[in-house]
Formats: structure tokens, C-alpha cells, sequence
């Protein structure tokens, strides 16, 4: 995938590489999302974060990144950092050992703190500016919308996360276990895509799909 002329790899697991930069990006943990939802009395299984972070430390092992950056929302509410257990914390520590580790702020998590890590609102390197709410600036890639694709397929009609790149800018699936998602077709997108010219890379079992919008509903 290229976004204003930098080429990125858009992995599987939904981060995204910079590899030139030694770079990996996520977005939309929603780190205990679960706990949130029990406390107001909807009661989920509360293993969302644990997944989650599994399935993290298996792409940063997989890419040894020099530079994490976690595109916001990365706490699902502006407490969740305190109901974080022992094991968790440990786990973003040990993440963190080795390399620089930047958390945007987001609107579910204003300022997460005292987990390790720098606090920015945004970052720019190059020509590329990370946020996590999407403007359609060229050279933006943002979070936030959590878009997910529907395609037929000759056997069903699937639903998946996905990227979505029109070229200049680019928004993220969210990486999150129980981040939901929002389709490409919403309006949106529109507003940032107002030609719906761009390409949604699929999130597929074994490999990325790249479906022109037209290809979805």
C-alpha cells in the first residue's frame, strides 16, 4: 500500500509496516473494553485485552520494530489503564523494552499514562502525519473510523476489516479483539473519499484482498 508516495505493508493482523523506518503502527486497541461493558452491567468475556495483546506481541515479535506507534483509542475509556492487571501491564512493558513507543491520544483515551511510553497528539515523519481521526489530509493516516468491507464472493457475502487508501491518505481497521467496525459505504468515508476512488485492503484468512470500492456495499 502507498500513501503519498511512501510505500507501507499493510499486514495481516491489521498494523501496518513502515519497514524503510522500521516502523509498526496499530489502532483501536480498546484495551479493556470488556471491563467497561461489565461495569454497566453488560457482561462480555473479559479476555478482550489479554487477546488483544497477544496477538500484538505476535506481530511485534514477527517485525522487531524499531518505533511502535498506537493510533488512539488505545484504552477504550480514559480509566481502562487502572483496570489493567498485573499481567497486562507487565506485557506492554516488556513490548516496550527496546524500542521507542508512542501513544496518540485518542477520544476514548485523552492521555493514557503511567504505562510506559510518550503521549503525542499526533506525529509527523516525512510525508506522512499519524492521527487518530481522519481529516482526508494527503499523507494522513488515521484511525478511529474502524472501516470493515462487505464483498460477495461466488459462494457467500463476507464482511471483514479492512484498510481503506485512496493513495494520499489512508484510514486503519482497528486491531482491537472487540473493536467493532463500520462499513466503507457510510458517509463517512464519503467525506473523505468523496469519489469513493479508493481501495479497500481486506482483511481476508490468509492473505490481504484489495477490492475497488465499487466492489462493495
Amino acid at each position: 500500500m502507498e500513501v503519498a508516495g511512501t510505500a507501507l505493508r499493510a499486514d495481516l493482523s491489521g498494523a501496518l509496516v513502515w519497514d524503510e523506518q522500521r516502523l509498526l503502527v496499530v489502532s483501536d486497541l480498546h484495551l479493556e473494553k470488556g471491563s467497561s461493558y461489565a461495569s454497566r452491567g453488560t457482561l462480555l468475556p473479559p479476555f478482550d485485552t489479554v487477546a488483544t495483546l497477544r496477538r500484538l506481541a505476535t506481530v511485534i515479535a514477527h517485525y522487531n520494530p524499531r518505533t511502535v506507534i498506537a493510533l488512539g483509542d488505545s484504552f477504550h475509556d480514559r480509566d481502562a489503564h487502572t483496570r489493567l492487571s498485573g499481567d497486562d501491564r507487565a506485557c506492554i512493558a516488556n513490548l516496550q523494552v527496546g524500542r521507542d513507543w508512542i501513544w496518540i491520544t485518542g477520544n476514548h483515551d485523552p492521555a493514557p499514562h503511567g504505562i510506559g511510553g510518550e503521549v503525542a497528539d499526533e506525529i509527523t515523519l516525512g510525508a506522512v502525519t499519524f492521527r487518530h481521526e481522519p481529516t482526508g489530509a494527503p499523507g494522513e493516516i488515521a484511525g478511529h473510523l474502524h472501516p470493515k468491507a462487505r464483498v460477495a464472493t461466488r459462494a457467500r457475502t463476507l464482511e471483514r476489516r479492512c484498510f481503506v487508501s485512496d493513495g494520499a491518505c489512508a484510514v486503519m481497521p482497528a486491531f482491537g479483539a472487540y473493536a467493532g467496525g463500520l462499513n466503507v459505504r457510510d458517509a463517512a468515508f464519503a467525506k473523505l473519499f468523496p469519489k469513493r476512488a479508493f481501495i479497500a485492503h481486506v482483511l481476508g484468512d490468509t492473505r490481504l484482498h484489495s477490492i475497488a470500492a465499487a466492489r462493495c456495499y
